[in-house]
Formats: structure tokens, sequence, C-alpha cells
């Protein structure tokens, strides 16, 4: 029987316009600069700064692809901090990183059916959990789902950033399965990329769904099942052996949060 829905999160929950990244970072540096500037400290000019940071970030991704691990943007924050010699406590330096973050809410949107799908998943008894590929800090992407309402249907959230694995590394996929309570044959996972969200899922075992962008019309082999919209899942879910909605239990219990 399915227990548990799990989501991938950019471009599957969250629709994320094209963009462009070194434009959208400029806008990341100019709104950090401005923030500590705001607080008085002493800062190099900004096309200093903003190629430190950016130059810093780039050379992380790098080092992450090739050791096949993930960094966390907030770590990195702080030692950018540190070489400029300004003194935060960690308050200020969380709130850095969501003026830093910041840009990426203008470039997000939540389709009109998402909370509605997954009030009915919910009010089904399934458990939803969230695993993400990002070097943001998952406080950062909690604060943005808040934002949009989302983060009270995931107790269970498990970031790259936070765990230091990326899809479609087994590791990650376990750790949520651990933290939700369910075995893989238990699960379904929803994702928009083949070879990281359904190849890693399928690796250990669980059901997959695509959500395919509109744009792209090719059949996929891989997947289990495709949609095009997150409000379709629920129409597979009868197929993948859920329990019908008054089938669910009247108190549902998650085995952790994250």
């Amino acid at each position: 029987m399915l227990k548990a829905i799990l989501f991938d999160l950019g471009d599957t929950l969250f629709d994320f316009e094209p963009m462009d990244t070194r434009a959208a970072f400029e806008l990341s540096g100019r709104r950090t600069h401005d923030y500590l500037a705001g607080k008085g400290f002493r800062l190099p000019s900004f096309r200093r700064y903003f190629w430190m940071q950016y130059n810093a970030l780039r050379l992380a991704y790098l080092w992450s692809k090739i050791v096949r691990r993930e960094f966390n943007s907030f770590d990195l924050m702080c030692r950018l901090c540190r070489r400029m010699n300004l003194q935060m406590d960690d308050a200020a330096l969380r709130e850095l990183c969501w003026q830093w973050y910041l840009p990426m809410i203008d470039l997000c949107s939540v389709a009109p059916e998402v909370i509605p799908t997954l009030t009915k998943f919910r009010d089904r008894g399934l458990k939803l959990a969230l695993v993400s590929n990002t070097f943001f800090p998952g406080f950062v992407l909690d604060r943005h789902l808040a934002h949009h309402g989302l983060l009270e249907f995931f107790p269970t959230r498990i970031y790259s950033s936070e765990v230091g694995y990326r899809k479609p590394d087994a590791r990650i996929y376990r750790i949520a399965l651990g933290a939700v309570g369910v075995a893989p044959g238990e699960a379904v996972f929803v994702g928009d990329i083949v070879k990281t969200d359904i190849v890693g899922a399928r690796g250990v075992g669980m059901c997959t769904i695509l959500r395919q962008p509109f744009a792209n019309s090719r059949t996929h082999r891989v997947a289990d099942h495709v949609v095009r919209r997150i409000s379709e899942v629920h129409q597979i879910l009868p197929l993948l052996g859920a329990p019908a909605p008054s089938e669910a239990p009247l108190v549902r219990e998650f085995a952790c949060e994250t």
C-alpha cells in the first residue's frame, strides 16, 4: 500500500522562470551589500564585493561536482564575512542569507492547484516529504515554503545542503525514507529531472512520477508515470494502492521532522 509521497522542490512544486544566473546573483549581491552597509559595516566596493562572492560560489559549486558532495551557502557566507572582518551574530548571518536568496522568490511561483492537491494527499493519510538538491541552507528554503503556505505540508524536509548528498545518490533517498518511516515500496517520488529525481528514486526501489513541462513533449521509458500538473498525481493514486479518503486514519503521525 502507498503510504508516502516524496517530492522534489524546484520546478516540481515551485515553478521558476528562466533566469540569467549571473544577473540573479548580481542582484543577490546588491541586496546583501546594501544590508551590510545599512548595519554600518565598512565594505569593499560593490564590484569587488560581488566578485568575491560570485567566484567563491563558483569554486564551491565546481568542487562539489568533483567530490560529488553538496556544499552549504550559509557556510560560504560565514567564511566571506570572516574574510572581510565582519563580526555578526547567528541571527544577522541568517538574515544575510535570506537577503541573498530573496531575488529567487521574485522568479518563483506556485500553481493554484498545488495547495488543494497537497491537502487531498494529507487528508488521505499519506505522509508528505521533500527531497531537494540545493546549496541554499534549509532555514532559507523553509522560509520560502512558508511564504507560499507550503511548509505545513512537509514536516520532513531533506535538503542536500544539510545532509551532504545529492540526488541521484541513494543515500539522500534512504535518509528521507527513514525520516518518514516507510519502505521504498510504500512510497512514490515526484520530480522533474529524469537523471537525478527519477533514476535515483527507482534505484532505491521507489515508484516514480515525472512532472514534465508542457513545452516538453518527449516520452520517457524510465518514469513509471508522467504528469504535467501536480494535480494529476491525485488521479494516479488508485493505481499505486493509496488508501481511499474514507480509509485515511483520523490521526496522522509523522516519524521525524527535519
